[in-house]
């Protein structure tokens, strides 16, 4: 066997010993999730053992990628991700000094410190991926390319017959696997870390585990509204709800009556809602409800077919919710109803759209990376940096206006990809035909007086 075929061979053995340890956790919470949300949207869930495996998969692809590229090819992507890997670990550092400092406070109050520590981090892993991606793969290839250029390795690799599309490849594909990384890690992992987060720093500080709190429900179809004033963590497992207050309404959109409980449980057996506490109140003559205790303790309800998992889901915030929830949010919210739909479908194209801007920066850096001159780099760097910064902003301004209906959700989460990769196109095309950028973009800049 070539030695070349040693790398894939160990990333795939890796990923699949992974995958066989993720995959049926995965699966296994699935199957929980679809048992206590029976409106959920089946196949997207389904999808994620399957997004997970393949994730697990995707080193193992881009070494085979390394392994059928040339010499040259190899060793550029060598000096690349070993400059990557130096980027990420120190973004990922100074990451971690930033929240350790912002949640020290709360791990301090917990018994086992180390360990909270561990499980909160870990919860937000994928979210620190998909944050740190992009800026490591910029700092990285800039720093690639400027060594490269004062080396003056790529006039020599050029001078060999070799074009910069080619020579440049390894970058483009790099960005294409983090790019597909990010989508499968925003397919449902990294929206909940900050949801984990908050769970994890609640048991820290003695609190008991909150998933949500003020949650808001409406069941159109059996004219019921559910006001719940605390979501547990562990509601899953059978924990109630606490100060539970649920209104019917006539099919003339009239008041019928108010069921206040301190408590509520669901029954997976039977699916059935016990009320502990409960009182009801009726209307009487289009009057003040007349509150009357005249229910027993507890009170059983059968034949409602709501679970907490389908009530909770209007409590949690759009941006933590991945796209197997924000489809089944989206129906249950059909157009025409007075939910926010325009929120939630902004942040499900951004689920698609954020990923992309790996390979956004990649296009970016690399024209402006490339130094023929002895001007040096620090022109390229900063312009660089400074498109990408826009890049962030413009992207925090357009999801603003989706949310606000002033754009239409799709365009609100690709705008941006579509500006800046259509300007990183320009600058890639216009560094192939051998024309000046950095000149060009100074030209542009009026002169001091």
């Amino acid at each position: 066997m070539p030695r070349r075929l040693l790398v894939p061979l160990i990333l795939a053995i890796a990923g699949l010993a992974l995958a066989l340890w993720l995959v049926p956790l995965e699966q296994a919470a699935v199957r929980e999730k679809l048992a206590t949300f029976p409106d959920a949207d089946i196949a997207s869930h389904q999808l994620r053992p399957v997004i997970l495996g393949g994730l697990c998969l995707i080193p193992a692809v881009g070494g085979l990628l390394y392994a059928a590229g040339g010499t040259m090819a190899r060793y550029v992507t060598r000096q690349f991700l070993a400059l990557l890997g130096i980027c990420f670990f120190g973004l990922a550092v100074l990451w971690l000094l930033i929240d350790l400092q912002d949640n020290l406070e709360e791990l301090k109050l917990s018994k086992d410190a180390l360990g909270t520590a561990s499980r909160l981090y870990a919860a937000r892993l994928p979210e620190l991926v998909v944050t740190l991606l992009p800026y490591a793969l910029l700092l990285s290839l800039l720093f690639c390319l400027g060594r490269l250029s004062n080396s003056r390795e790529i006039v020599a690799m050029i001078q060999t017959g070799r074009g910069l599309a080619r020579l440049t490849t390894p970058f483009f594909l790099t960005g294409l696997l983090s790019a597909a990384l990010c989508a499968g890690l925003n397919y449902s992992w990294a929206p909940r870390a900050t949801a984990a987060e908050k769970a994890i720093l609640d048991t820290a500080r003695g609190l008991s585990e909150t998933a949500a709190d003020s949650v808001v429900f409406r069941n159109p179809r059996a004219r019921r509204l559910w006001r719940v004033g605390t979501f547990p963590a562990d509601f899953a497992l059978g924990a109630p709800l606490l100060n539970v207050r649920v209104i019917e309404d006539a099919p003339d959109g009239s008041l019928r009556s108010i069921l206040v409980a301190d408590t509520a449980t669901w029954s997976r057996r039977d699916n059935s809602w016990t009320f502990t506490g409960a009182y009801r109140g009726q209307l009487e003559d289009e009057l003040a409800p007349v509150y009357k205790p005249d229910l027993p303790d507890p009170y059983l309800v059968t034949g409602w077919r709501e679970t907490p998992a389908e009530i909770i889901q209007p409590g949690l915030p759009a941006a933590q919710l991945g796209i197997p929830e924000l489809n089944t949010w989206l129906r249950s919210n059909p157009p025409g109803s007075r939910a926010p739909r325009a929120t939630y479908l902004t942040q499900w194209h951004h689920r698609w759209a954020q990923p992309v801007n790996c390979l956004i920066v990649v296009l970016l850096a690399t024209p402006l990376g490339i130094v023929f001159s002895r001007r040096g780099a620090s022109g390229g760097v900063a312009v660089t940096v400074f498109l990408c910064a826009g890049l962030l902003f413009f992207t925090n301004i357009s999801l603003t206006l989706g949310d606000a209906r002033y754009l239409p959700p799709a365009l609100a989460a690709w705008l941006p990809n579509l500006v800046f990769g259509g300007l990183a196109l320009y600058l890639f095309h216009r560094r192939l035909a051998g024309q000046p950028i950095y000149q060009t973009i100074r030209r542009m800049i009026p002169n001091e007086a």
